[in-house]
């Protein structure tokens, strides 16, 4: 073989073999960078989902700023966020939830009380009249949870008609949320009024003496903030 052939089948090879090379250390740097990619979390997704959970928080506490009892507003309402975010009319179908939530367990406890009451003997003086306020209580506040879960209904098709509906020219849409608003306050109001029935009503029987009847008590002031609560925020729907 001459000279020149044997220079240029060797400048062949090492072109190929140098080609190769490239095309290994490219296929090796692609296959690393997409290994990083699927490995590497989604910033703008864990971001966002922060950022709103931040937003939600924010709002809740400007929100709760505006009730009798604050502490207990943003510590009920906290774990729901993501069900309200920065809307008032679900904030407040939130919080008319929770109320019906204590509520009803207040309620249950109260008729287990009296489940397990004795019966009062004759002559026994005012146990007849605690019993009586006890029975009492259970209804008012059963009562009382079914009229926050009517207002709970009244902010759903108010918050249903804010995201579907876009108002009307003639106001329309306004008068309609101002009706579903005016409902939604009287129903927590009513239950309020109940609340404070069966508060009224263990005072004047003396029933707060003995455990369980101090038990029924505190749990009536304490549902009373929920409530108090769900309506302050009601109030505060911008319409």
């Amino acid at each position: 073989m001459a000279p020149h052939q044997a220079r240029a089948i060797s400048t062949h090879h090492l072109r190929r073999h140098l080609v190769l090379i490239l095309l290994l250390t490219i296929a090796a740097v692609t296959t690393q960078a997409a290994t990083m990619d699927a490995a590497a979390p989604a910033p703008s997704t864990a971001e966002g989902r922060s950022t709103e959970s931040s937003a939600a928080a924010s709002f809740l506490r400007a929100r709760c700023g505006t009730t009798l009892y604050p502490p207990v507003c943003y510590d009920s309402l906290l774990p729901h966020a993501s069900e309200f975010r920065t809307s008032y009319a679900r904030l407040a179908r939130v919080a008319a939830d929770v109320a019906a939530a204590h509520l009803r367990a207040l309620s249950t406890r109260v008729k287990d009380i009296l489940h397990h009451e004795p019966e009062p003997a004759e002559g026994s003086g005012g146990r007849p009249t605690e019993t009586a306020a006890l029975r009492d209580c259970a209804s008012t506040i059963s009562s009382a949870a079914n009229l926050a879960r009517q207002s709970s209904a009244e902010l759903d098709r108010l918050d249903a008609s804010q995201t579907t509906t876009t108002r009307a020219a003639g106001g329309g849409s306004s008068r309609q949320a101002r009706w579903e608003v005016s409902n939604a306050k009287t129903w927590l109001s009513a239950a309020m009024t109940n609340e404070g029935t069966c508060a009224d009503g263990l005072e004047e029987a003396g029933a707060t003496a003995s455990p369980t009847r101090k038990e029924v008590t505190a749990g009536v002031v304490s549902v009373k903030q929920f409530t108090s609560n769900a309506l302050a925020l009601v109030n505060g729907i911008p319409l």
